[in-house]
């Protein structure tokens, strides 16, 4: 439906006008794809803090003409004229009535978070390719969005986004998904920015994001993400992340009580197809089951699927063109948080020691349920960078906000607390597990 919807908008000479936000390397693939032109999409607009960047996503996307403007009226008029635009100022973009969707692609927590908001302050929908900010904020955010009447999504293309499309697919054939989750060619939590930097300059990536990627923070992010839009679980903090042959092989390797219970997000490392994300089912009919044995889908009552791909910078079109013309978010918070993504120390930490955030020495980010984080009081990974230790802290232990020195708050620690009151039942639910005396959760 969605591609003869985008042929009709090209034909009728209405596509769905894009601005974009951030023109690092995945901001620079993603204009390279929308210049081809996708049919019914136009890039517009690129804001970006060095312009030089984004002038070269313009240029390498084919794009000959453009127009430097620090104003949305401006913006308004060129684009209107049929002249894609630039400027180092995103509210430029958010408040420009000539923008039908926003694409937030930095990668920042703090930044990001003050667009989206501008952005919907505007009537705008707001995809993201930003887990690090999905993570962390993503249900306060959403709720936000629906009081606007407006769509707030992850996209297609990233791991979150090609499991949930899957997921939505099957559901709609009246199979029951029970998991859910990535397909990872290693995991290293102890990687850095030395070990990663040579496959980051052969690349043209950003170290630090090369490093998240490694040591399993940017899977965590990634999996609390469709946590929070399928409502399922971790069966522990940082998941189970099989090592097999081939992601089928999680059918037999996944506890079925934990499946049949709430459901689980979870990866396989090293199995074929080697990418892209699986979704797995539950089937106990005698008669079903036969069936599927006789179309080579094993024996059951576990059943994989997958998508061997996942391309961002392609699929993102799908999701600009749902989000634009059926309101429709390929993957969003169902509510409040179920899972998060908390601070792990790479090494033994000592007190008085910065944090460095996200992909650096310091920490690598694990996803754990949202009740017990919040039982212990963790630090999320995404609001760690330039937070001071009181205390020391050891190799592979979870930094909490007691370890801290008290600092002020910024925008998107506001919203994060924002939602801890919106949704205190996480409270009320932790508080009840630490009674129990067979909780118990240990750091991997």
């Amino acid at each position: 439906m969605i591609d003869t919807a985008l042929r009709e908008r090209e034909s009728a000479g209405r596509p769905v006008r894009v601005g974009m936000v951030g023109a690092g390397a995945k901001g620079r693939a993603i204009a390279l794809q929308l210049g081809t032109p996708a049919p019914g999409i136009r890039l517009v607009a690129i804001a970006n803090r060095t312009i030089a960047n984004a002038e070269r996503a313009f240029r390498e996307s084919g794009v000959t003409h453009w127009k430097r403007v620090d104003s949305a009226t401006a913006a308004g008029t060129a684009i209107s004229n049929g002249t894609p635009i630039l400027t180092d100022d995103p509210t430029v973009l958010t408040s420009c009535e000539a923008i039908d969707v926003l694409v937030e692609v930095t990668g920042t927590v703090e930044p990001a978070a003050r667009v989206v908001l501008e952005s919907f302050d505007y009537g705008k929908s707001v995809v993201l390719m930003n887990a690090e900010l999905d993570s962390l904020i993503g249900p306060i955010l959403n709720a936000k969005a629906n009081r606007a009447g407006i769509v707030f999504t992850h996209t297609d293309g990233d791991e979150p986004g090609v499991a949930m499309t899957l997921l939505r697919y099957l559901r709609s054939l009246g199979l029951r998904p029970v998991a859910a989750g990535n397909i990872k060619g290693m995991v290293d939590y102890y990687r850095n920015p030395d070990t990663q930097r040579a496959f980051a300059e052969k690349n043209g990536q950003d170290v630090r994001k090369v490093t998240s990627f490694a040591d399993a923070t940017k899977l965590s992010m990634e999996t609390a993400v469709l946590a929070n839009g399928t409502g399922f679980r971790v069966g522990q903090r940082g998941m189970y992340g099989h090592a097999c042959q081939h992601v089928r092989d999680l059918a037999n390797l996944l506890p079925a009580e934990q499946l049949l219970a709430d459901g689980l997000v979870d990866y396989a490392v090293g199995a074929a197809p080697h990418t892209g994300a699986f979704v797995m089912v539950h089937e106990d009919s005698p008669l079903k089951k036969s069936q599927l044995a006789y179309y080579k889908m094993g024996d059951g009552p576990f059943y994989v699927f997958y998508t061997p791909f996942h391309l961002p910078h392609i699929q993102i079109a799908s999701t600009i063109g749902r989000a634009a013309i059926y309101r429709d978010a390929t993957v969003a918070p169902l509510g409040g948080p179920v899972c998060e993504v908390v601070t792990v120390a790479k090494r033994d930490l000592k007190a008085g020691e910065r944090l460095d955030g996200i992909g650096g020495f310091s920490a690598y980010g694990l996803i754990d349920n949202s009740v017990s984080a919040r039982s212990i009081d963790a630090l999320p990974i995404a609001l760690s960078e330039g937070r001071v230790l009181r205390r020391d802290v050891a190799k592979d232990q979870v930094v909490a906000f007691r370890d801290l020195v008290e600092a002020p708050n910024g925008l998107a620690e506001t919203l994060w607390q924002e939602q801890l009151m919106h949704w205190p039942a996480q409270t009320e639910k932790s508080q009840d597990l630490l009674r129990q005396p067979e909780f118990v959760q240990t750091a991997r």
